[in-house]
């Protein structure tokens, strides 16, 4: 007897005279063309939930009926473990419409794999195609749907009994009215293998199995003959011919002088005490790199591999990223920059022969610390300078022409306070309104035509409501004094428009 007959021979349940009507008989090899893997033209019935075709699909697997190699001269050579775990996982959809990368991602298999393993169960009997997918270049790929059958095969090997409820309804739609009692004991075992699931194995990747191996496993595995088969766990179903117990490792007695047995020896760990791995040249060098462009703005969007290999000589020296910007301070600032990497590989060019020793890079730290915290003072008192100017009651006039004469008539004031003596005598009429006011001898310093030419500008400018000169000479010389210089009505009508402008009563603009 042959090694594909053998397990055979072990499956399926021995003919018996046909008195009762429930004979059974050996099977031929099972095979559906191409032609038969469509729900219209199949020979099966469909089964009505996921658990039913799990018994047909460890059945046909165990079987050995259906071998791929016979028909195809590539590929898996038998239905095996992975098919099973392709099988589950189409199981489980309603409908069976599965794409080939889901099945990848649920598998862990490959694409190529899994079109194997899904033509082997149409090859079988197990799916039809109800729908068959389209890949057209330039629109999306559609899914094929399946429809999960039975093969006739199965229902024969175990003396079940079908019947089409309904005579108008196809063929594939034949429902279980029975079972003989020869089968009854196998449908047992095949409902417990469908109830539990194949895992996943767990292979090292790159790692390469001997043939041996993948026999072992194929042999161990949840989908092999169904009587007289050896298995590793009492979890699964049959009776293990090898105890695990009697592979069970005991100490030797020296060892149990005292009583107990030596602890095991605990295995060195390679991270360090906050959960990092220990690091390598080419690890520090990526993970300096990754801190420079994180710290410096000149190097965002810099590639870090690239960065790493510019700085890889004082990575390998032990600098830390607060080394690299201190000696980035001693080479002196940039205000642009076209390539960061380039300027970076330009500034690091020799610095692990400069600062050579762990004391010179940390005075260079030091003084660039120094530096930062100096900068920093800096901003901060301008900014202070900054806002008392601008929340005080005076601002400077934006008007070149009047910031000279502010400058001229502090010029005066100061030398009138160093006891200049400069005085107005003659009278000159300013304006429409002080032509009967006389000029006063207050302002000293200044000739009437400077003061015309100073009231004039004032008027005009008070005018588009600009009250510049006016308060400023007000805030500066004083109200006695500004009226001195452009006159007591147009002093007062500047104030009065300078209180306006700070009521929200009030406002006015350029015309």
């Amino acid at each position: 007897m042959s090694a594909v007959a053998a397990p055979i021979a072990a499956l399926l349940p021995a003919p018996r005279q046909p008195a009762d009507g429930d004979a059974v008989s050996v099977l031929p090899a099972l095979f559906v063309p191409e032609a038969c893997q469509w729900l219209s033209t199949t020979t099966g019935r469909v089964a009505l939930e996921g658990y039913s075709w799990m018994q047909a699909v460890h059945w046909v697997a165990g079987s050995g009926l259906y071998v791929p190699r016979r028909h195809r001269s590539h590929g898996p050579r038998a239905l095996g473990p992975t098919t099973v775990r392709v099988a589950q996982e189409l199981a489980q959809l309603s409908p069976c419409r599965p794409g080939i990368e889901y099945l990848v991602r649920r598998t862990g298999l490959s694409e190529r794999t899994v079109e194997y393993h899904l033509g082997m169960l149409r090859e079988a009997g197990l799916l039809t195609y109800v729908v068959q997918g389209t890949r057209i270049r330039g629109a999306a790929a559609q899914a094929s749907e399946f429809a999960l059958m039975v093969p006739p095969e199965f229902d024969a090997a175990l003396g079940i009994r079908t019947v089409l409820r309904d005579v108008t309804a196809p063929e594939y739609t034949r429902a279980v009215c029975g079972i003989a009692e020869a089968g009854r004991e196998l449908m047992a075992k095949l409902a417990k293998k469908a109830a539990r699931k194949v895992p996943r194995p767990r292979t090292k990747p790159g790692a390469k199995a001997s043939a041996k191996g993948l026999r072992k496993g194929a042999d161990r595995g949840a989908v092999t003959g169904v009587s007289g088969e050896v298995r590793c766990t009492p979890m699964q179903v049959g009776t293990s011919a090898v105890f695990s117990a009697g592979r069970t490792y005991s100490p030797p007695e020296d060892k149990l002088a005292s009583g107990e047995a030596k602890p095991p020896t605990p295995k060195k760990s390679t991270k360090q005490a906050g959960g990092r791995r220990t690091l390598n040249k080419v690890g520090r060098r990526y993970r300096l790199a990754k801190e420079l462009v994180q710290e410096l703005d000149w190097l965002r969007g810099c590639a870090v591999p690239r960065v790493a290999w510019v700085a890889r000589d004082v990575a390998d020296a032990g600098w830390t990223v607060a080394d690299v910007r201190a000696w980035l301070h001693m080479r002196g600032e940039v205000t642009r920059v076209r390539r960061g990497s380039g300027l970076l590989a330009v500034l690091l060019a020799g610095a692990e022969t400069v600062l050579d020793t762990p004391g010179k890079r940390a005075d260079a730290i030091e003084q660039w610390r120094g530096a930062q915290e100096a900068a920093r003072r800096h901003r901060i008192e301008q900014v202070r300078a900054r806002t008392e100017r601008y929340d005080g009651d005076w601002a400077m006039p934006t008007s070149y022409r009047v910031q000279q004469e502010i400058a001229v008539a502090f010029a005066k004031v100061r030398e009138v306070a160093t006891g200049g003596s400069a005085a107005l005598t003659d009278n000159q009429d300013v304006g429409p309104e002080t032509e009967s006011m006389p000029i006063e001898s207050g302002v000293q310093g200044l000739q009437n035509d400077e003061i015309v030419q100073a009231r004039n500008d004032a008027r005009q400018r008070l005018m588009m409501g600009d009250t510049s000169p006016i308060t400023v000479a007000v805030d500066t010389l004083g109200r006695e004094e500004a009226e001195h210089l452009y006159g007591p009505a147009l002093v007062r009508r500047g104030m009065q428009l300078a209180c306006g402008a700070r009521s929200s009563l009030m406002t006015y603009g350029r015309r």
